[in-house]
């Protein structure tokens, strides 16, 4: 299994708006090798918010075909600038992806 994280730098106050948008449901949850998402705030930064998005899929070729995906594609794409809409000034100052496998894993006991 591998973890795939993708450390997110926004502008402060915007980590708590956008944790929401990457658990919607979608075409994410149908991907092959999918097994979850989970979005952490980092709580001590104070310059900036930090979002941690972990994704967990079985195999890095899972991972993979999710990001070559039109699904993917469409959950990321921006508006056209040829679009209508008002572009918005982005509240991301940076990003950075960390792919991790999962070496070793401890999980609780049932305490009777």
């Amino acid at each position: 299994m591998i973890v795939v994280t993708n450390k997110i730098k926004t502008k402060p106050g915007f980590a708590e708006k956008m944790a929401p948008a990457f658990t919607r449901p979608g075409a994410l949850q149908k991907m092959k090798g999918f097994v979850k998402v989970e979005v952490l705030i980092r709580k001590n930064v104070t310059e900036h918010d930090e979002l941690n998005v972990n994704t967990y899929w079985e195999s890095a070729e899972d991972f993979s075909a999710w990001k070559n995906s039109d699904a993917f594609k469409e959950a990321h794409k921006r508006p056209e600038p040829s679009s209508e809409e008002t572009p918005k000034e982005s509240p991301i100052l940076g990003s950075e992806i960390i792919i991790a496998e999962v070496a070793a894993v401890l999980e609780a006991t049932l305490q009777s």
